[in-house]
């Protein structure tokens, strides 16, 4: 055309039109739609009734190892919390903007039990042996976060989302999808009598209750979780007060009762987590590489969940330069958690993102609702507290089916197929790892016997 210009080229960052069949069908709130008020509250508590498993089942694991009892048990509980709606409001205000819950992560187990069994902070004094290993687990957190922090805000890792095709994120979705399955169906076998029904509970009111009603009223499938964990954790609390585990191993009593009075009784009516509530962090350059390692694995967690998030929330394929700017965020939520010390670092939840394609409802102020659930029951202890008496095995029934809506695709026969494999991965691992185990127990005997006539010799 005659006095005009080249028309400028597009950015490398520039996404490409959004393929219709990639977008998750009949999502009814998109990220900038929000559903009304009294919807939107109720969809984010049931968010941050979902996030609450973890943050409870990995400070029950690991307080008790540090030395702490229930009152730092609580007190850890509820700095999670805080420290996840903080980090869930700068995400969704700052980082991707997508509705994107950021909580605890398994991932940092490992490194945090390598600082508990080092042996370098014994204290004859249980809870000053939980301030020396909550400090070390601090200062490996903070020097961990640098990692995520230089890549994401320095735009290192758009160089490697750049080359993340379609054909690449699925099996990278799929593999953040399967690598959580163990926490669903062998969280669930902890406490069948609890579990199972809260499985079978949940298929039924998402997959088959919601099409009996009229179309357009999604009441059982969007609320789903409200129904069946209010209506299981009744039962489990009768069984409890009838004395079904009365006599019980302990493991079976603290997997299935729902009185968890020490937890409850520890918790402070009011507290609000501050930074170094648990004294100055201390640094050591082998515990702050172990962390580092778990770092950059819930990195490339956090990116699939971010792909399946913007999915599920009906949004156009995040531009590299997004998803690396989502991932800096992220590293200053890991530098908040060593700051506040959780002795535990954050990632995106995947159970969430597996709620957003329950619900079809992918509302930013949704999520942000929740954000403020955490928050408010991180300060009011008591109330959280009890919250947090859900037992584990109703968790890991909602593991099973989140999961493995992460790893689906398209419709609901891949979802079966998916939550049939996921089934397999959930089971079978164990029993995988114990044949193994008794395969190199086996090749141990046979190295002793062949060692004999030399030793005779």
């Amino acid at each position: 055309m005659a006095g005009g210009g080249a028309a400028p080229a597009a950015k490398s960052d520039d996404p490409a039109p959004h393929p219709t069949k990639d977008q998750l069908p009949n999502v009814s709130y998109c990220i900038t739609s929000p559903p009304p008020w009294p919807e939107a509250i109720l969809l984010g508590f049931q968010h941050y009734l979902v996030m609450l498993g973890t943050t409870v089942i990995i400070p029950t694991a690991l307080v008790p190892q540090m030395g702490g009892g229930n009152e730092e048990k609580a007190k850890v509980i509820q700095t999670v919390l805080f420290v996840s709606g903080l980090n869930t409001l700068l995400q969704t205000s700052f980082g991707t903007r997508l509705p994107a819950v950021i909580g605890g992560s398994y991932t940092f187990v490992a490194p945090t039990i390598s600082i508990i069994l080092s042996g370098r902070w014994e204290d004859p004094d249980p809870v000053s042996r939980f301030k020396k290993i909550m400090r070390a687990t601090q200062g490996a957190l903070i020097v961990a976060s640098t990692l995520q922090i230089v890549l994401g805000f320095s735009g290192l890792w758009r160089n490697v989302v750049r080359f993340l095709t379609p054909l690449s994120a699925v099996p990278l979705v799929s593999l953040v999808g399967f690598g959580l399955y163990e926490f669903g169906f062998p969280g669930v076998a902890k406490c069948v009598e609890v579990g199972l029904p809260q499985l079978i509970l949940l298929v039924i009111f998402s997959q088959y209750l919601a099409h009996l009603i009229r179309p357009g009223k999604h009441i059982f499938d969007r609320f789903a979780v409200l129904f069946t964990v209010a209506i299981v954790w009744i039962y489990a609390y009768i069984l409890t007060l009838a004395g079904a585990y009365n006599g019980k191993p302990q493991r079976t009593q603290i997997s299935c009762r729902t009185d968890r009075a020490g937890l409850i009784g520890a918790a402070p009516w009011i507290r609000v987590p501050y930074p170094f509530q648990w004294g100055a962090p201390s640094f050591d350059a082998g515990e702050a590489f172990a962390m580092m390692m778990a770092t950059f694995v819930a990195l490339v967690e956090s990116t699939g969940a971010f792909i399946a998030v913007a999915r599920y929330a009906s949004a156009t394929p995040m531009p590299p330069s997004i998803l690396s700017r989502g991932v800096g965020w992220q590293g200053i939520g890991i530098l908040l958690s060593g700051l506040f010390g959780t002795g535990n670092g954050s990632s995106v939840s995947v159970e969430n993102a597996g709620l957003l394609a329950l619900t079809r409802v992918g509302s930013r102020r949704v999520v942000q609702i929740s954000a403020g659930f955490m928050i408010f029951f991180s300060i009011l202890g008591k109330f959280g507290a009890v919250f947090a008496s859900i037992p584990a095995p109703i968790v890991g029934a909602l593991y099973c089916l989140f999961f493995a809506y992460v790893v689906q695709r398209h419709g609901e026969r891949s979802l079966l197929i998916g939550s049939f494999c996921c089934w397999h991965l959930g089971l079978f691992p164990g029993q995988h790892n114990a044949q193994k185990g008794e395969f190199d127990k086996e090749r141990q005997r046979q190295a002793v016997v062949e060692q004999i006539p030399v030793l005779q010799e």
